[in-house]
């Protein structure tokens, strides 16, 4: 199967597609794909903080029906489905940070787990809807790290807050979907996906942020654990894939499931590894070469190794991975350093987009 550009215009143009969270960095992804595709967007989100830069440079505001709203107010999202009546719900909104999880856990399983309940709950009361995806994560599993990857049928119960609650999240879908969904004429599946890195991410404590800000700055990068082991895909891996399967799941009732979304097992590197690949396309692309530091910084409990297998997402939807670990990591530092040029950040974006949906 051919998943270009084309294959996903002929479904997605006039789709109208409510997106949560759509002023993060994931959902400002996903807008500028759906907005090419020709799809009639309505996102619902708190407003971009300061991090959230991605939702202002390429705009998005303008190419979106955008509507500021908290996900925990369960009356204001309903009034947003009975308004916009979508068809296709992709549910990203979440605190998505392991380390804030550990300051703020109260906050992180309010918006995690009863955010999700909201969006369900707006999806059971509004018969618009045919198909939603709730976006969870590679860390809902209870993880041993005995160093195999984990599949879709393994124990939910994740260690801190942030992975917790997003496993919570799972199970309340889990419920729905038997309680409701399977007497409706609607599919809701749950995707899984890995650490995402790409252009346009300003977050604290990630990775490829904290790369970026280090050799804006001319300074080395401190590594806190860089013998970690993670699942790191381009940004648009995981946003085509809830795309994909949103369309399969509308056409065929036989889609719905819960789904891992990651790399092959050889692109699942070390954190030291992922940030040697940084360095040297930042060499390459600015001429300016820094060195990491392997500083722990007394921080709290972190996975030190984490894989998915994604063989049922490869088998079902026919998905695959189309950017190696290099590829990924280039594609990203050649759009900071776009941004670092000045460049029309919107028009670097799209093109990634193309290119992306071309290979």
């Amino acid at each position: 199967m051919i998943y270009n550009f084309e294959y996903f215009k002929e479904f997605y143009n006039g789709k109208r597609v409510l997106v949560t969270g759509h002023t993060g960095f994931k959902g400002s992804w996903m807008c500028m794909v759906l907005s090419m595709l020709g799809a009639k967007v309505t996102g619902y989100s708190l407003d971009p903080t300061d991090e959230e830069m991605l939702f202002e440079l390429c705009d998005i505001k303008s190419k979106v029906n955008s509507v500021t709203g908290d996900i925990r107010n369960l009356e204001a999202l309903k009034r947003v489905f009975d308004e916009t009546k979508p068809e296709i719900v992709i549910h990203m909104a979440a605190q998505p940070l392991v380390r804030e999880s550990y300051i703020n856990p109260v906050y992180t399983y309010d918006v995690n787990v009863m955010g999700t309940v909201n969006v369900l709950e707006c999806i059971r009361l509004c018969d618009s809807v045919k198909s939603a995806i709730n976006v969870t994560t590679d860390k809902v599993y209870k993880n041993s790290e005995k160093g195999d990857g984990f599949t879709e049928e393994e124990e939910l119960n994740g260690y801190d807050p942030y992975s917790n609650s997003k496993s919570c999240s799972e199970l309340v879908t889990s419920s729905y979907i038997n309680s409701y969904f399977n007497n409706m004429e609607v599919e809701v599946s749950t995707m899984r996906a890995g650490n995402v890195i790409g252009g346009g991410d300003f977050a604290k404590d990630r990775i490829i942020p904290d790369c970026y800000r280090a050799m804006a700055k001319g300074e080395d990068i401190i590594l806190r654990n860089p013998y970690a082991v993670r699942p790191f895909q381009h940004v648009l891996e995981p946003v085509m894939a809830y795309l994909l399967l949103a369309k399969l799941q509308y056409e065929d009732k036989g889609y719905q499931s819960s789904y891992n979304i990651g790399p092959e097992l050889s692109d699942c590197v070390e954190v030291g590894r992922l940030t040697d690949l940084f360095i040297g396309a930042w060499e390459k692309y600015t001429g300016v070469k820094k060195d990491w530091i392997n500083k722990h910084d007394g921080g709290p409990h972190e996975a030190g190794f984490l894989r998915l297998d994604c063989c049922k997402i490869k088998e079902r939807l026919l998905w695959k991975a189309r950017w190696d670990i290099k590829a990924a990591v280039d594609k990203t530092v050649e759009w900071y350093a776009a941004y670092l040029d000045k460049k029309d950040m919107s028009e670097v974006t799209k093109r990634q987009i193309t290119e992306f949906l071309q290979d």
